[in-house]
């Protein structure tokens, strides 16, 4: 069977000009540990052929209407007869494929419409928890990296190209969304946004402390003790895990540019986008450490989103309302990039540029917003939030 070609990077996929790619490279361990995510995904040996990941990632990029993205990965998929007849709008034939398309397309559509029901299903299909968590990432990785390549586009004067998406509704469409005032486990839940301090409870199960390997433990080593279940459930795939840990330091961490306390507003306009609470409280929570503006955070953090039958937001441009005009800029760009397509403008863009961002702080508010696309896509597809133990 042919082989697929090594990952490219998203500069060389978007074709950039000079001046835009030097733009996207002034954050080289940003850069760096992106590729090595993707790399880690599709170039190592997984559960799954990459030409399949690499078809799975085409679906993703065309419900989000990424041109670029989702003729790069079906380029890749179609040197597989297997993997290329899961590219279209007919699901496949064989019970294991059709279960991945189906949970593929929910998590890609409807992150905050997923279940515990749907994760239970899985098993039937002969889908395990390691082919689970890696699914999850192959959807979350190409979400943050739709969002990264429309906003690079923006950057470099162009029109993102925006592709038409399959018409197949997911599994979850019409579905009642479920706001529990307990968790699966019955502990109280949370039931509204908040900065307070959540406990996240995973669906599917993390590896035993005891039975992490080296290469697992160090695969989070950079975020958190071995008694968090959400990395230790993540550790299932460890290549990018190792990136992602990183990429997420060097996006909130990274010295100079903007400011961090509004990277961390971004991250919080994007979970507040995608619905998911404990991401929310989270960055909320820092955006106010690093600003002192809580009444504006909990402004955004109060607002009640129209949503439509897929729970995809209407209205996200409400989420400026009553901000100062830096933020409303900055709120409104972030809050258009996090949508299913996204749908920031040139338009948007010029608003920040008048507010004082220079294009390296807009540089970072698209990866501070692009990474929250990966992160709630997690979050909400793999577990779901518990209020403290006290």
């Amino acid at each position: 069977m042919p082989t697929t070609q090594r990952a490219r990077s998203l500069g060389d996929i978007l074709e950039l000009p000079d001046a835009a790619e030097q733009l996207r490279l002034q954050r080289p361990d940003v850069e760096a540990q992106a590729e090595a995510g993707v790399a880690a995904l599709f170039d190592e040996p997984q559960r799954l052929p990459s030409p399949v990941l690499h078809a799975l990632a085409a679906r993703v990029a065309r419900r989000q209407g990424s041109g670029p993205l989702f003729d790069h990965h079906a380029s890749q998929a179609l040197v597989d007869p297997d993997a290329a007849a899961l590219l279209g709008e007919d699901l496949p034939q064989d019970d294991r494929l059709r279960a991945l398309v189906e949970h593929v397309d929910l998590i890609t559509v409807s992150p905050a419409l997923v279940e515990r029901d749907d994760q239970l299903v899985l098993p039937h299909a002969g889908i395990t928890a390691d082919d689970v968590v890696l699914i999850s990432q192959v959807v979350a990785l190409t979400s943050y990296r739709v969002r990264a390549a429309h906003g690079f586009q923006l950057l470099a004067g162009r029109e993102p190209v925006v592709l038409a998406g399959y018409q197949r509704p997911t599994v979850a469409r019409g579905r009642a969304h479920r706001a529990p005032d307990r968790t699966t486990s019955g502990r109280p839940a949370p039931t509204a946004f908040t900065r307070e301090v959540l406990q996240w409870e995973p669906w599917v199960p993390p590896v035993p402390e005891d039975e992490l390997t080296a290469v697992q433990a160090d695969s989070f080593a950079a975020k958190a003790t071995r008694n968090s279940v959400y990395f230790r459930l993540l550790a299932r795939v460890p290549g990018v895990l190792r990136a992602r840990s990183a990429l997420d330091n060097a996006v909130f961490q990274g010295e100079g540019g903007l400011p961090i306390g509004e990277r961390e507003l971004a991250a919080a306009v994007s979970s507040k986008v995608n619905d998911c609470i404990y991401c929310a409280s989270v960055h909320a929570r820092k955006a106010v450490h690093q600003t002192n503006r809580a009444d504006d955070v909990d402004r955004l953090l109060a607002v009640r989103l129209d949503r439509d039958a897929d729970w995809l937001a209407q209205d996200v441009e409400r989420l400026a309302d009553g901000q100062d005009e830096r933020w409303s800029a900055i709120v409104r760009f972030a809050a258009r990039l996090s949508t299913l397509v996204p749908s920031a403008t040139a338009d948007d863009l010029d608003a920040l540029r008048a507010v004082g961002l220079d294009d390296r702080e807009v540089a970072d508010l698209v990866h501070a917003t692009a990474f929250f696309a990966w992160a709630n896509r997690l979050m909400l597809s793999l577990g779901e939030p518990a209020l403290p133990d006290h």
